[in-house]
């Protein structure tokens, strides 16, 4: 994926978490991940200010859009 969240913001969650070490294709692959969800997370709380007849993404558009996606 092109538009891939920086390693080191994928490398302090890891850490975040727990782990001791991580390799280059495990960051990669989070990051991909990471970057898509948030893609989806993005255009769905587009979605909701559009339908809500606003140009504007405001904070309840995300939580919304997240509660929906998944619960």
């Amino acid at each position: 994926m092109a538009n891939r969240i920086p390693l080191a913001v994928i490398k302090r969650i890891y850490k975040k978490a727990g782990a001791k070490r991580v390799n280059e294709q495990a960051l990669m692959a989070l990051a991909d991940i990471l970057a898509e969800i948030t893609l989806h997370l993005g255009e769905r709380s587009a979605d909701l200010a559009l339908h809500a007849k606003r140009k504007t993404v405001k904070k309840e558009d995300v939580i919304l859009a997240k509660t929906e996606i998944w619960g």
